[in-house]
């Protein structure tokens, strides 16, 4: 979240997988912006009141975006096939905790990777639609 505020991000977009309400409520405390989906390891139901209440945008399942006139997909657990992800510029999903990037059907799918093993994480460029990937181990 450092590099975020340094680096003047203005939006956080979370693909699920908090862990516990204390990790949501450190991302609000930098006051960028939340959108955010649950992911399989949410089952602390404090996690989804934390977001409901505080994110600038929460859906539990499929947050639908627009950001500078891109359309916007966040979902944790991406099925590439899906139809209804097709109708997004660009897909966010987690899950697997790598790093990925596909375009299929004109649309990108990026999971930017996990803080689990260091600092990763990825920068979306909605003026150009580039991604640029953060992986710093610590």
């Amino acid at each position: 979240m450092e590099i975020a505020k340094k680096s003047g991000i203005k939006a956080v977009i979370h693909c699920g997988d908090w862990d516990n309400k204390e990790a949501v409520e450190t991302v609000l405390s930098f006051g960028i912006p939340l959108y955010s989906v649950l992911g399989n390891a949410d089952v602390d139901s404090s996690i989804e009141d934390v977001l409901k209440f505080q994110a600038k945008k929460f859906d539990p399942f499929l947050l639908k975006l627009e950001i500078d006139g891109r359309k916007i997909g966040v979902i944790h657990q991406a099925n590439l096939k899906d139809e209804k992800l097709q109708e997004f510029k660009i897909v966010f999903s987690g899950h697997y905790h790598s790093k990925d990037e596909k375009i299929i059907n004109w649309t990108k799918f990026v999971r930017p990777g996990a803080t689990i093993n260091g600092i990763n994480f990825a920068i979306y460029e909605t003026v150009n639609g580039e991604v640029e990937y953060i992986n710093e181990q610590v």
